[in-house]
């Protein structure tokens, strides 16, 4: 894009941004690199592309370290995180082969044995398993609060460990998977800042997958770290694994610094599908988004839906809905609901289901229905999930890209089989 002074939109920037066609050949769209390392002109300036990589010394005068090795470093993975960062107002971004690594590397940078962790639940059922047997398997202690929490009891909650000098890391989900509950990130990052000290401020990382770039931004807010799985709406053609860490410059090149000896970066190839992605990324989530606000509006006064949890039309005067209202730009594809009965009904109705593949992703082009409590959230102990309201009669539904009439007739002729 030829240089101008115009401040350009976010989805404006995903066709172009990071990217010189005549240095490719004059190719529109960026070719693959698929390379494992690179040429350097000369020994010193090998020299100078591994000083700057490992932080030996300063670059001097807007230098940039140069592409050494796709561990390190790739045009597609460079182009794709600079167009990444441009809707977090992020810093710096790093891209990973999956979700689960860029949760899994976040938390084990900052996290280490004798540690607090303090999280929102519920979140993704992979996130839990993580953080209850693999972070506790390391000796990490973990303490969580849910969107019903206060301030003053979740401060109450992990000072009542007696750990609260060891608190190294605040993580929440927001909308929580699968129930949506909206977690307040200003009042979580007053927490943040309520436990940090002059020599440590406590990070604050917020998965924004639910919600995408386009309808949430956690940094204006106060985050510090955005995760997302890109596998989902980032990605949204159910064609590759992803995963998203978004944020500030110190801290990533915490991650980034992480990335590089875990060696789970994301390929050429995945870098090069989610930039094509990324060019109908907002497109595609205003139309999931408008096809769910109509699908939740039909099923809310049906006589065979108990209840349903979409951000669209959560009640007025309610605190849902006064941190929706702050916090977000839209309420996104994900409908929840509760069919009346249990398992054996919700079975019923998502097996009636024609358009929506029976499938445990989200955020795709395609319709999604799954059962969380037997399917994404199975590993959560049945207790819990009474406490998270992830029942028997409990469905999700990711909303693609169809004809929203034809959907609501399919959820429609579902139910009669009921």
């Amino acid at each position: 894009m030829k240089k101008t002074n115009h401040k350009m939109h976010p989805e404006t920037h995903m066709t172009s941004l990071g990217y010189d066609p005549f240095l490719s050949e004059g190719s529109v769209k960026s070719p693959i690199f698929q390379t494992s390392t690179f040429a350097f002109k000369s020994a010193a300036e090998g020299k100078a592309f591994f000083e700057l990589a490992y932080g030996l010394r300063d670059a001097k005068n807007g230098e940039q370290m140069g592409l050494i090795y796709s561990r390190l470093n790739n045009p597609n993975l460079q182009i794709l995180e600079e167009r990444l960062a441009v809707w977090d107002s992020a810093d710096d971004c790093a891209v990973f082969e999956s979700g689960m690594a860029a949760i899994s590397t976040v938390l084990l940078e900052f996290l280490k044995p004798g540690d607090l962790f303090l999280f929102g639940n519920p979140v993704y059922g992979g996130t839990s398993y993580f953080i209850n047997h693999i972070l506790t398997g390391f000796g990490v202690h973990v303490v969580s609060f849910t969107a019903d929490h206060t301030k003053e009891e979740i401060i109450d909650l992990v000072e009542k460990t007696g750990l609260q000098n060891r608190l190294k890391a605040i993580y929440v989900e927001t909308p929580g998977n699968p129930t949506n509950a909206m977690i307040d990130i200003e009042m979580t990052k007053e927490i943040a800042e309520y436990f940090s000290t002059e020599e440590f401020k406590l990070p604050l990382v917020v998965d924004n997958t639910f919600l995408g770039p386009v309808f949430q931004h956690p940094m204006d807010h106060g985050a510090d770290l955005v995760v997302y799985s890109a596998t989902k709406y980032i990605g949204g053609h159910s064609d590759i694994i992803a995963g998203v860490v978004s944020g500030k410059a110190d801290l990533m090149a915490r991650v980034k610094g992480l990335r590089t000896f875990l060696g789970n970066m994301a390929s050429p190839w995945t870098s090069w599908l989610l930039m094509r992605s990324l060019e109908t990324l907002k497109i595609r989530m205003e139309k999931q988004s408008f096809n769910a606000q109509k699908i939740a509006q039909h099923l809310l006064n049906h006589p065979k839906i108990e209840k349903v949890s979409y951000l669209g039309l959560l009640d007025e005067g309610t605190r849902q809905k006064e941190i929706f209202d702050r916090q977000c730009l839209g309420p996104g594809g994900m409908v929840s609901f509760y069919v009346k009965g249990g398992e054996k009904e919700a079975f019923k109705f998502i097996d009636s289901t024609i358009i929506p593949k029976v499938a445990v992703s989200l955020g795709s082009t395609e319709s999604l229905i799954q059962h969380p409590a037997t399917m994404t959230h199975a590993e959560i102990p049945l207790e819990e999930k009474k406490y998270l309201n992830i029942t028997a009669n409990l469905v999700r539904l990711s909303v693609g890209v169809e004809n929203y009439e034809d959907l609501i007739w399919d959820m429609e002729q579902a139910l009669d089989k009921i």
